[in-house]
């Protein structure tokens, strides 16, 4: 532990035990009285202390000063009570052997490090068996300890309880490693110690370092096996602070050192990587100690909203485009990729000194010969022959990667070591080397062994970024929001991942299409590249997608790509969102939308690479991105886009279309009479028909049918569609002005989420509305989304349904009631509200497009508006990205025309706009809105007949 700077301003121990002497020297204070005056005492000399550290840190003392201070400050606390124990509640003139006791500090106290808010770990040690005294005593520091709210982890052992614990267990035995003389019979400890030292160090140092490595593995499988997490557990994530305990514990074990600068004179380390070594853990420290003291407890994961405050407070500024919050990031990110470089060279050292080579085998042979001079196998893993190796050939360092995935060979920690030490060597003349660039394509578009892989191993070593610089620039970058979970180069290499899985087809169940088309792509090359590079530009300002494509073309040439090639894959990166945009945010069913789409995308080969491109990109993106309803919505996409392509049936005229869809729905009504369909076909507009397919249509004429027949005033039912992953709500009642609004509510208030919409209004004054549903309690569970299910949620939303248009409950109460699914932590993140009113991209409706913060009962809000500013909402899109919102209505006015008046236009975006800002809680006490009086009479009076009859069904009911 350092030297503290003016300790006794931190906590003067002599004060203080003088302090404690008077108190037992007042006559007057005895018994409880007495301990109540010395836990007071206690606790002011501990709260000063604290808060003196606490000044210090705030002034701008760092993280390792901070907990050696904290270690410092207990310390005289527990030593203040043992002492206290021992002469004044316990007292013995003369104690027996086996009376003898101490105190001992262990962990990472003992290690001397304890941040604000961590456990305070003691070994109360004896000498043999608890005896009544020592019972006594160690019951009586607890309580006290426990008084002044610390937080106490113990033990009572004897000294071969101590080893006998030790040998069993590795978690024992990593405790007393650490163990740290506190107060009591200093000769005792000692004897413990040196009984440690040579009864357990010296024989299972090896043992202990594997068992350390794999404890390491499980801990960042547990953790989510990626240091590259949005919002990492800084004490045990990957590259966290417990890696660096686990080298600095194996160094111990190994080396016998106490310190990590000893490794310096045993050769485990350069003195540049105990700098590194020092460096990362005081980072780690700092950002601990911000953690604790902003959230005042003993918190280790860096969520999304403590990260603004945090990187606040530790100096980090908007610059350059990038936000602050990212750039502090991006710094964490890089500070645990330099752990993990730590620890490669560490076990490099470690295997160098412990491990023998296996037994000769032929195959072995074999492999050696065709590896050549230069490589080597030792204990499975690729390494290289000489340490000048890279020096002598740079472009050995990308033949490493390469042989090492060409033979699905593990590459040597002493072989990344050297890999490390000659980054340098990745320098302008390597980049422009042919045969490196050769390598590094074969390596990103191998077929037989996994390219992410590959790609991965070179951007932990630090090799990617330095041979494509511009990937160098998004290594560990972050963006600040809950839509992406990872960095970007780690989002980009798990792109390229599920890119090799489903061309090899393990993914065929989810992705049919995609693993279809993959294997008729006119260059495997292009889209493999096009996937690596699509995001490469992120964090510049601007467009990363136009930004992004500029690099293409540069990179193109240099790595070997034809100029076709290369132009193509920069188009792919430019236009790599237009394909999820247009699914999700358009209506891929109006012919303006495709016929815009194809007119993008010009031929049916940049159809099928953009349909993959799309497709990794989205599932690499986060757990809960993908689902079966956004497949479904690709593929729709592909296949409208790809007809009009081939000038088939979608891209003939309209009434054509509209013959085929009733011919087809004829087909499937063949016990239905002439009179019968011709009467139903003449209830339904041109957009039905053409919006819907045919197994919709034989639903919803069996419904209507029935509703007609027996004069239902309400008829909804409920599909759930496994091929989409969602569930199909259809409801067929009078149309009248906020009957989408009414219904969208009873759904968010049921807990559905709506990722679709379908409006129609029959000839005969009826609403056939249809919504796509998913559950919102899969926010919860880190999924995609699945459908909304269960016989008795089902038919509770069904009644909602009902009470909503019946007027029998108040969808603004109830949702500013509902407990948001949405993680409370959404909040910290800036939306900037956004409103788009476009008349060019559907030939028919005016397309109103809102973006902002997700929160609950948000399209309850904007439809209710639309509907009160007079308007028609056909159909809806509703895209969720993370926190952040995107909603799509096509619209037209009270006449069935587009809306293109200026003046309403505005007051159509002043009105959604003042929405987006406006909670709905505050909205509640206002009352809700009744069908508005610019609807025309007619509609005002089917709402109160609906009204009328929706609520003599609830009653009969």
């Amino acid at each position: 532990m350092s030297e503290i700077v003016d300790q006794r301003r931190i906590i003067d121990r002599r004060g203080l035990e003088a302090r404690v002497a008077r108190l037992v020297s007042a006559r007057e204070l005895t018994g409880a009285a007495l301990n109540a005056a010395l836990v007071r005492e206690l606790k002011a000399a501990l709260a000063n202390g604290s808060a003196e550290v606490r000044r210090r840190f705030e002034a701008g003392a760092d993280g390792t000063e901070v907990v050696h201070a904290n270690c410092f400050l207990i310390d005289q606390i527990v030593h203040t009570i043992h002492e206290f124990a021992e002469r004044h509640v316990y007292p013995v003139s003369n104690p027996t052997a086996g009376e003898r006791f101490c105190l001992a500090a262990v962990g990472g106290y003992g290690r001397g490090e304890l941040a604000p808010f961590s456990d305070v770990d003691l070994l109360f040690l004896l000498p043999y068996k608890q005896t009544p005294r020592g019972e006594q005593l160690v019951e009586y520091i607890l309580y006290l300890l426990w008084d002044l709210g610390l937080k106490v982890g113990h033990a009572t052992r004897s000294v071969d309880e101590c080893l006998r614990h030790a040998r069993r267990d590795t978690t024992i035995l990593t405790t007393l490693l650490e163990a740290r003389y506190l107060s009591g019979d200093k000769p005792l400890f000692l004897e413990f110690r040196q009984r440690f030292e040579r009864e357990l160090v010296a024989d299972i140092g090896p043992a202990f370092a594997e068992a350390k490595l794999a404890e390491r593995d499980e801990r960042h499988r547990r953790m989510g096996d990626s240091r590259y997490l949005l919002e990492p557990n800084i004490k045990d994530g990957k590259g966290g602070l417990r890696d660096l305990h686990t080298l600095f514990w194996m160094g111990k074990f190994l080396y016998r050192v106490d310190r990590v600068e000893d490794l310096v004179e045993r050769g485990v380390l350069t003195a540049k990587e105990a700098a590194a070594f020092a460096k990362a853990q005081n980072y780690l420290w700092t950002l601990r100690c911000h953690l604790h003291y902003l959230t005042g407890r003993a918190e280790e994961r860096l969520t999304f909203d403590l990260q603004p405050e945090i990187g606040r407070r530790m100096g980090y500024t908007d610059h350059a485009g990038t936000q602050g919050v990212e750039r502090f990031m991006k710094h964490y990110f890089l500070v645990a990729k330099e752990v993990g470089d730590l620890t490669r060279i560490f076990c490099a050292a470690f295997e160098a000194e412990n491990k023998r080579p296996p037994w000769f085998s032929f195959k072995r042979l074999g492999l050696r010969k065709r590896l050549g001079n230069d490589f080597d196998i030792e204990g499975d893993r690729l390494t290289v022959t000489r340490d000048t190796l890279f020096a002598e050939d740079p472009v050995s360092l990308l033949r490493l990667f390469r042989l090492a995935q060409l033979h699905d060979l593990d590459i040597h920690p002493r072989a990344l070591r050297l890999v490390t030490r000659n980054l340098k060597l990745v320098d302008a003349e390597l980049r422009e080397d042919e045969e490196a660039n050769r390598l590094f394509m074969e390596m990103l578009t191998a077929t037989d062994r996994s390219p992410a892989v590959a790609l991965r191993r070179m951007n932990e070593a630090g090799v990617l970024g330095r041979f494509i610089p511009d990937f160098g620039r998004v290594v560990a970058q972050m963006q600040y929001d809950m839509y992406h979970a990872y960095t970007v180069d780690e989002h980009s290499i798990r792109a390229i991942e599920l890119l090799h899985r489903i061309e090899r087809g393990e993914l065929a169940d989810d992705h049919p299409l995609s693993t279809e088309i993959i294997h008729k792509v006119p260059s495997r090359r292009v889209l493999y590249l096009a996937v690596l590079l699509h995001d490469i530009a992120k964090g510049r300002g601007g467009n990363h997608w136009d930004i992004g494509a500029d690099v293409a073309l540069k990179l193109g040439p240099r790595l070997g790509l034809t100029e076709e090639e290369t132009e193509t894959v920069s188009w792919l990166v430019r236009y790599h969102l237009v394909m999820s945009d247009t699914a999700q945010r358009r209506d891929i069913e109006d012919q303006k939308t495709i016929s815009d789409f194809a007119e993008v995308v010009k031929s049916p080969e940049r159809l099928g690479l953009l349909l993959v491109l799309t497709v990794v990109d989205m599932r690499a993106t986060g757990p809960r991105v993908w689902n079966g309803w956004k497949a479904a919505l690709l593929r729709q996409l592909y296949y409208n886009t790809e007809d009009s392509m081939a000038g088939g049936a979608r891209a003939g005229r309209r009434q054509v279309r509209i013959k085929a869809a009733q011919d087809a729905l004829r087909e499937k009504l063949a016990d239905w009479s002439d009179a019968e369909f011709a009467d139903y076909a003449a209830k339904n507009y041109y957009g039905y028909w053409l919006g819907l397919d045919t197994a919709t249509h034989v639903r919803h004429a069996h419904m209507v049918r029935e509703a007609d027949r027996e004069n239902r005033p309400l008829t909804v039912e409920t599909r759930v569609d496994r091929d989409r992953a969602v569930t199909e709500i259809t409801v067929y009642t009078p149309d009248h002005a906020g009957l989408f609004s009414r219904i969208a509510g009873a759904i968010a208030v049921s807990g559905g989420n709506i990722v679709d919409a379908k409006i129609f209004t029959m000839a005969n004054g009826m609403a056939l509305d249809t919504f796509w549903v998913l559950d919102t309690g899969h926010w919860a569970q880190d999924t995609g989304g699945g459908p909304f299910e269960g016989r008795d949620r089902l038919a509770a939303l069904e009644a909602t349904i009902e009470k909503s248009l019946a007027g029998d409950i108040r969808l603004d109460q109830e949702l500013a009631a509902r407990p948001s699914q949405l993680p409370s932590r959404t909040q910290v993140f800036r939306v900037a509200p956004r409103v788009l009113v476009d008349n060019q991209a559907s030939a028919t409706h005016t397309v109103v497009e809102v973006g902002g913060r997700d929160r609950p009962g948000l399209l309850y809000d904007l439809t209710s508006t639309l509907s009160g500013l007079g308007l028609q909402i056909s159909s809806a899109k509703i895209a969720t990205y993370g926190e952040r919102v995107v909603d799509v209505f096509y619209i037209k006015d009270v006449f069935g025309l587009k809306v293109e008046h200026e003046a309403k236009l505005e007051q159509i975006r002043e009105a959604l706009m003042q929405v987006l800002a406006e909670p709905v809680a505050e909205r509640a006490e206002q009352g809700e809105a009744q069908p508005p009086a610019t609807a025309p009479r007619r509609t005002r009076k089917r709402a109160a007949k609906a009204k009328e009859a929706a609520r003599s069904a609830v009653d009969g009911r």
